[in-house]
């Protein structure tokens, strides 16, 4: 799973998503992208499950790039734990994402191939997407 080495601070405030992405949003190393549409937090198993899919659709041919990170720690508190007594542990990490981000890349195959490949790996991700071609 995709994870920081180390952080600065152990626990991050949730923070806002308005507007679109601020950068990220050129296709910059492959051919074919996929897109997001709307704005959500994207954890590092989702990250993880749409690259499986993608690199077993394309059996290992051409090269993807992943262009999100996840290095927001996001923390819960037990369930049943009653209000107060401080902010829960850290439990798992997410890449927030607005829109106009490009999260994948893909390069080294058809357009057709890289299509449906991009569109596995967008049913496993919780937000809306769409497929660019560089021009």
């Amino acid at each position: 799973m995709l994870m920081p080495k180390r952080t600065k601070f152990r626990k991050h405030q949730r923070g806002t998503m308005k507007g679109n992405s601020k950068r990220g949003d050129q296709i910059n190393f492959g051919d074919y992208a996929l897109v997001a549409n709307g704005t959500y937090w994207i954890t590092n198993r989702q990250i993880e499950s749409a690259r499986v899919a993608m690199t077993r659709y394309v059996k290992r041919n051409g090269k993807v790039w992943i262009r999100i990170f996840p290095d927001k720690p996001v923390s819960k508190k037990p369930a049943e734990t009653r209000m107060g007594k401080g902010k829960g542990a850290p439990e798992e990490w997410v890449a927030p994402v607005q829109p106009g981000r490009v999260m994948f890349e893909m390069s080294g195959v058809d357009e057709d191939v890289a299509k449906e490949a991009m569109r596995l790996a967008a049913h496993k991700l919780p937000i809306r997407t769409k497929f660019v071609v560089r021009d």
